[in-house]
């Protein structure tokens, strides 16, 4: 109190004791992958699509991303953070061109093109060599009926199956056999061997292909993709994932070079399952963000299911799994192109956040910039994939291509909806941040009384944007901060507990609306 000595009027700041809680951002996104240009190893804000191509340049031939970047703020994203790993300083591809270092396929990671093989009237030619044995084609008949030209295209890698693509020999056909391996292999290309015209389905027959010749080593080709250890990186070095611990706001985090790496046969599927779960721990560790997993490319519903179930076997509330890949239009290069789509959906999540709020389910939400799927999914293969967190992306005739799926990795059904962790998320963080004036405070009743008051403010205002269930207050939520939650054993321990329950609203995934016959006038009333 101050004293007062002499007469007079004095006028005083009294605190008013409401210290009201603001809620934080979600919709900040990071991304860990492949760049041409840019510091290494250093989180760099972007809020614009200009600014990530002055730092980190622009699209690079067999990376993914800057595609992801451009759909994340496609659709909707306002703010990212781009570690780049891999690479030198010296690097400098840009727009798919390549390294200043070295000249040709080489420095691209491509082998030097091998002897095509014949296969009808169309030729095939193998882009590496094989793993395990030779590599080799098969044709062979599709699945059911359809068209004389459709057909099967297996490659084998010695005596094991690694692609297989359903396909046409039918020009213009989205299926066509030459887009389809062109846009999905990495092992193989097909080219045709005669004029359109002439093109028909090749007989059934097995065909082997001869391995390119080897390309001499070179430093940008041993740096273009890291292994997993640099994705994971250090938090004492800031390096990778460790990089990102320091930055509070960043609320969802993906890794959309990791395929490219696997695709490219740099790393195989227990690299890239030990960088995911790196991936996921580093969101568990954290508890304020989610990690956005894409699958393996070239994989069916069948394969994505034994994948997810068997080689993955992710069980995190702090991760969602999207599939299948997207086909996205690329303005280096002016043609179409298949990638990863956790970049468009972090920007789906942000736009919904903007939008609708971080406790609306971001799914039946448009996929911005997505001209086709990698596959379509019916009804029934999403019947196998959405009760094991696969969350499928589809195309609907006349609403276009659409999010279809809102839920974790995780096994409990407590966690099962990924509106239900990232506002979780989005309280817990707004809250901690919304109470710091708490700490040294007296510890009395007082203390607890304004506690309760301040934060029962701020979520009658969470339950009337519609963020929380219950027709009334008291259906939505509790706040606790009495003698019950801070006995004096506690208090002497210079501990203030307070208690907190919220119901929050879950999404309507499955919409039942059930249809009787009856009699007109059976049920009226005889005067």
């Amino acid at each position: 109190m101050p004293s007062y000595l002499s007469p007079g009027v004095y006028v005083e700041e009294v605190a008013s004791g409401s210290r009201p809680i603001e809620g934080v951002g979600t919709s900040v996104a990071a991304f860990v992958g492949l760049a041409p240009t840019g510091p290494l190893n250093e989180p760099t804000l972007v809020t614009n699509w200009t600014q990530y191509v002055t730092v980190f340049g622009e699209f690079t031939n067999g990376y993914y991303l800057a595609h992801s970047v451009y759909g994340f703020f496609q659709n909707g994203g306002t703010a990212a953070y781009v570690v780049r790993v891999g690479g030198s300083a010296e690097d400098a591809t840009v727009n798919g061109s390549a390294p200043a270092a070295v000249n040709g396929s080489a420095a691209r990671g491509e082998l030097p093109a091998a002897e095509p093989a014949q296969l009808g009237t169309f030729t095939v030619t193998a882009n590496a060599p094989g793993s395990s044995g030779p590599l080799s084609v098969e044709v062979a008949d599709p699945e059911g009926d359809g068209p004389a030209e459709r057909f099967k295209l297996i490659v084998k890698d010695g005596d094991k199956t690694v692609e297989s693509y359903d396909v046409t020999a039918k020009k213009g056909s989205r299926n066509y056999v030459v887009t389809q391996v062109k846009e999905r292999s990495k092992l193989i290309t097909v080219t045709e061997a005669a004029p359109a015209a002439q093109l028909v389905r090749p007989d059934n027959q097995t065909v082997a292909l001869k391995a390119p010749a080897p390309a001499a080593p070179d430093k940008a080709g041993e740096d273009s993709h890291p292994g997993p250890a640099q994705y994971l990186g250090d938090s004492a070095d800031r390096t990778g994932f460790g990089g990102l611990e320091a930055i509070d706001e960043i609320s969802m985090v993906a890794v959309p070079d990791l395929m490219a790496a696997y695709q490219r046969g740099a790393i195989d599927l227990e690299a890239v399952k030990a960088v995911q779960l790196g991936l996921i721990a580093h969101c568990e560790l954290m508890g304020d963000r989610v990690a956005i997993i894409d699958p393996p490319p070239s994989q069916n519903a069948r394969q994505i299911r034994v994948w997810r179930q068997e080689t993955a076997g992710y069980d995190s509330k702090y991760a969602a799994l999207y599939y299948p890949w997207i086909k996205t239009f690329d303005p280096a290069s002016g043609e179409t192109r298949m990638i990863p789509p956790s970049g468009h959906v972090a920007g789906i999540w942000a736009r919904n956040d903007a939008e609708r709020g971080v406790h609306k389910a971001p799914a039946n939400e448009v996929v911005r910039g997505a001209v086709d799927l990698e596959l379509q999914i019916t009804r029934g293969e999403q019947d196998l994939l959405n009760p094991i967190g696969v969350n499928c992306i589809r195309a609907f005739p006349g609403r276009g291509i659409r999010v279809w799926g809102a839920r974790t990795l995780s096994s409990d059904p407590a966690w099962r909806y990924l509106n239900i962790r990232r506002y979780f998320n989005y309280l817990e963080e707004s809250i901690l941040i919304g109470t710091q004036w708490v700490v040294f405070e007296p510890n009395d009743h007082n203390l607890w009384a304004r506690i309760r008051r301040n934060i029962s403010a701020f979520l009658v205002n969470e339950w009337r944007s519609g963020a929380l269930f219950g027709q009334s207050p008291s259906e939505a939520y509790y706040v606790k901060c009495d003698e019950e939650t801070n006995p004096p054993e506690s208090v002497d321990l210079g501990r203030v507990v307070c208690e907190i329950g919220i119901a929050p609203v879950k999404p309507a995934e499955f919409v039942i609306f059930r249809l009787a016959q009856f009699s007109s006038g059976s049920g009226e009333l005889e005067e």
